[in-house]
């Protein structure tokens, strides 16, 4: 008997062993189907569930990195690359895409020596040595990249992007013969890919080649309609052989590509002014300073242009934010020499012409001693045409820095609070896993029992007239009872804040409160509307200005910005805090009035503790992120929209996309 019972458990053992092995391969296979099919976040979902089950799953934690990866989450796939390595040292794979995130965070030395490992591992895998070629590269050790771009041509010789990073590793030496080279065997080897076409074109117009340029460079525009650089390069072509119109055209379309290139306002600022449309020149300066606010020339030739136009006081401006930019700028001296004596001030204007002088005579002793000391050269002509310090054909060497990330109010999800939603809104189920259980708001829900309102981050979408008609129903009810009851004045609040009537919300909450003055899910409401009503009148006080009668214009001034204050909100959420110290929810509100009034230790350490209590909150870790980037902390900023994104917050991995930063990331 006691034989047949072993033997029995041994079967249901082997059976639960065999069925948890066939879910982790499920879990795998799925989760690789979703990663090719470009389903990344569904693939994070699922290989999830794979490393729930088994947390020393080497290919899933790698697999998961690549969906990282894939959806820009860098910082968290480097994560996951590095899991995978301490479950297996051996894996060469892992190490070569640790190596990849780890180059595109700026980390050049930790990267080459994932890529080292790697070959030492597996020393026949030619693509690492294409990737180690491009780190390389990124960290201007040309000669580096070249060696090793040479032994991945030789083992695949007919791959084009070799070809032009070799190319452009020469050109960064000086070696214009070779980079023409490469770039022409790239061309040889597809005819329908237009960067050979487009770095071979670039080399053309270093070498003032301009009919071969153009050549190239339409070539290039008519394999790809929306080659950016190419339409720049071809537009600089134009300007060399005197067609300024054309150029201006080519750069229209660059600035339809990207509305924010810097760059190409100010080369078509020089263009306009080349033929005398100072008007159109003016507004492309006005774009570059919007764009590039630090840009020393597009301040100078701004001012000069504003001296066209007689408008003098801003030329005045212009030159003296470029003297302050570049304080060694002998020209800025000078010409705002002229606009001083032009407006009649004398004595600004000898000041000026005698320290422009002294930094000549400066500069002509110390000629070699700045970058910057051009500067100071009278005789340098800046009303030309800039280029592209790298050509910009291939994106793997592109090192975009973005201007910082702007963080806004609506970048945040919003509080939870209780609201009217529509069936739509209200039918979504939460996954198990994520779903947060808190005993306060479901004692709260089973005292209430109304079925109307949903708590959630969600929008009203539901129409004023049904939201008018439930609080009239409720209002009925009211008066038929004899007793108040706080659930009806609770229910009241609600229609009416879903209504934006925040006024009586507040009062009716009030009532509830009066009533039940220990009730925490009710100071939380109040709290959020108290909030969304200072938000409100935010928004349409902004745009007004309040004047003090007979005061000076500077006292005038400072009554023109309305202060407004969160006292009453945070006082509420305060007293939620209190009721239910172990409510997420109520830190997770807390710390959004927090940052709304400036307290964004505050509102860390209170989206902190929501993270404690529910460590699956992934608006949490969103909006903690972006409190983080705002305090300029990008790295740890990342990592939780990164996780947030793991946990399914849809807006994590699109903002992650905007974010372009990586070389702040230590």
């Amino acid at each position: 008997m006691k034989r047949w019972l072993m033997a029995v458990l041994l079967a249901l053992a082997a059976a639960s062993v065999l069925q948890a092995q066939f879910n982790k391969r499920y879990f795998y296979y799925i989760g690789n189907g979703l990663i090719n099919d470009g389903k990344y976040a569904e693939a994070i979902e699922m290989l999830n569930g794979l490393l729930a089950a088994d947390t020393l799953s080497a290919d899933g934690f790698f697999l998961r990195g690549i969906a990282k990866y894939n959806l820009n989450d860098i910082v968290g796939a480097e994560s996951d690359f590095s899991h995978a390595i301490r479950v297996n040292p051996t894996f060469t794979q892992a190490y070569h895409y640790r190596a990849i995130t780890r180059s595109f965070m700026g980390d050049y030395e930790a990267s080459v020596a994932d890529f080292d490992k790697a070959l030492d591992i597996r020393p026949d895998l030619e693509g690492i040595y294409y990737s180690r070629g491009v780190t390389h590269f990124l960290n201007m050790q040309f000669d580096k990249a070249i060696a090793d771009f040479d032994y991945f041509i030789r083992r695949s010789p007919y791959v084009v992007d070799a070809y032009i990073n070799r190319g452009t590793s020469y050109l960064m030496l000086k070696d214009t013969t070779r980079a023409f080279e490469d770039y022409n065997k790239a061309v040889e080897i597809n005819h329908y890919d237009p960067s050979g076409f487009l770095r071979r074109g670039g080399v053309y117009l270093m070498r003032e080649q301009y009919d071969k340029a153009f050549d190239d460079l339409t070539e290039a525009i008519r394999l790809d309609s929306v080659n950016l650089p190419a339409y720049f390069n071809r537009a600089l072509v134009y300007s060399a052989t005197d067609r300024p119109l054309e150029a201006i055209k080519d750069l229209n379309k660059v600035l339809e590509l990207d509305s924010t290139s810097s760059i190409s306002y100010f080369n078509r600022a020089v263009i306009y002014s080349q033929i005398g449309d100072y008007n159109h020149a003016l507004a492309d300066y006005r774009k570059v300073s919007e764009y590039s606010p630090n840009n020393v020339l597009a301040h100078f030739n701004r001012g000069g242009v504003n001296m066209k136009l007689g408008f003098l006081e801003d030329a005045e401006a212009d030159f003296s934010r470029a003297i302050e930019l570049y304080p060694d700028f002998a020209n800025a001296y000078l010409a705002r020499s002229n606009v001083r004596y032009a407006l009649q001030n004398m004595t600004g204007s000898k000041a000026d012409y005698d320290t422009a002088q002294r930094k000549i005579a400066e500069y002509r002793t110390k000629i070699t001693d700045s970058t910057f000391s051009v500067y100071a050269d009278t005789s340098q002509v800046f009303n030309k045409l800039l280029s592209f310090d790298v050509d910009f054909g291939n994106e793997e060497f592109e090192n975009v820095k973005a201007d910082d990330f702007a963080v806004e109010r609506s970048d945040f999800i919003p509080m939870f609070r209780f609201a009217v939603l529509s069936p739509a809104q209200s039918e979504k189920e939460v996954k198990p896993r994520y779903r947060y259980d808190n005993a306060a708001l479901t004692d709260f829900l089973n005292r209430v029992k109304d079925t109307q309102t949903s708590f959630s981050f969600k929008p009203v979408e539901v129409s004023e007239n049904v939201l008018r008609s439930l609080d009239e129903e409720r209002e009925a009810e009211m008066r038929e009872r004899e007793t108040f009851r706080w659930e009806d004045a609770y229910a009241r609040g609600v229609y009416l804040y879903s209504q934006k009537q925040y006024t009586g919300a507040i009062n009716q909450l009030s009532q509830a409160i009066a009533q039940d003055p220990d009730n925490g899910m009710l100071y939380l409401m109040r709290a959020v509307v108290n909030t969304e009503m200072t938000d409100f009148i935010a928004s349409i006080g902004n745009g007004m200005q309040r004047l003090v009668i007979e005061a000076s214009p500077s006292e005038q001034l400072k009554n023109t910005k309305r202060v407004y204050n969160y006292d009453a909100a945070l006082s509420d959420a305060a007293r939620a805090v209190d009721l239910m110290p172990d409510m997420a929810y109520a830190y997770y509100n807390r710390a959004a009035i927090r940052y709304r009034a400036g307290d964004l230790p505050g509102a860390i350490a209170d989206y902190t503790k929501a993270l404690e209590l529910f460590p699956y909150f992934g608006e949490a870790y969103y909006n903690r992120g972006l409190v983080l980037l705002h305090l300029k902390d990008t790295r740890k900023g990342v990592i939780d929209i990164g996780k947030a994104g793991e946990l399914g917050v849809e807006k994590a991995y699109p903002l992650l996309k905007k974010i372009r930063h990586w070389d702040e990331l230590e």
